[in-house]
């Protein structure tokens, strides 16, 4: 398996270093390092890696916007906001910007590595508080759900709801794959074919599209 390349952006030097020690001891590729939202941006579009851990709040621009710029550039890389989680509008906030997970900052290695992972395998970072305010986020919002008997929509496969169920239980690929006894090619494939009939525009997009529709 190819080593995972990861652009750490915070404005903390020594948070950075931390990150680069513990991630490079396990075989994580650092490309990069940025201070700034803008930084980020630019560094970026130049490195091109896997992942990009994003702090939230920087000089110049913050990582919200940063990451909003970086998805809607149509890049490649995934964008893991490094949190706290202490401001509920930082974390919805992120959502809408096209973040694929969430990390603490207090994190283990074990996690910061299988984050850069995770991430980078295209899956997506869904602690289960994170679930859980979102879930909580819409019911408060009015969101109704659509389908209060929880059937299959018409334009998903039974196999494509059965995975959109085990996301939404914050399982990986890999997970899916050996639980299912397919293959994790067969798995993106239909992941792929949900989220164009769903209209997410990705993992955590289709976990909230689940929830909205009292489908998991």
């Amino acid at each position: 398996m190819t080593a995972p390349t990861v652009l750490l952006v915070d404005d903390h030097a020594t948070m950075r270093a931390g990150f680069r020690m513990i991630l490079e001891a396990s075989g994580v590729e650092i490309v990069g390092e940025a201070a700034t939202g803008v930084e980020a941006i630019e560094r970026a579009a130049h490195l091109d890696p896997d992942v990009v851990f994003m702090d939230v709040q920087m000089p110049d621009m913050d990582g919200i916007e940063a990451t909003r710029q970086i998805i809607a550039s149509g890049s490649r890389s995934s964008v893991v906001i490094v949190t706290t989680f202490d401001r509920d509008d930082y974390l919805f906030a992120a959502l809408d910007a096209g973040a694929s997970g969430f990390l603490l900052k207090n994190a283990g290695p074990e996690e910061l590595v299988s984050a850069a992972q995770v991430a980078a395998a295209g899956d997506a970072l869904l602690a289960p508080e994170v679930t859980r305010r979102v879930i909580e986020r819409h019911s408060a919002a009015g969101h109704m759900p659509l389908s209060e008997s929880g059937e299959i929509p018409v334009s998903l496969t039974e196999r494509e709801a059965e995975i959109l169920r085990l996301l939404a239980a914050a399982m990986s690929n890999a997970e899916i794959a050996q639980q299912l006894f397919i293959g994790e090619a067969t798995v993106k494939t239909h992941i792929s074919n949900m989220l164009q009939k769903t209209g997410s525009r990705d993992r955590v997009a289709a976990v909230v599209w689940a929830y909205r529709n009292n489908f998991a």
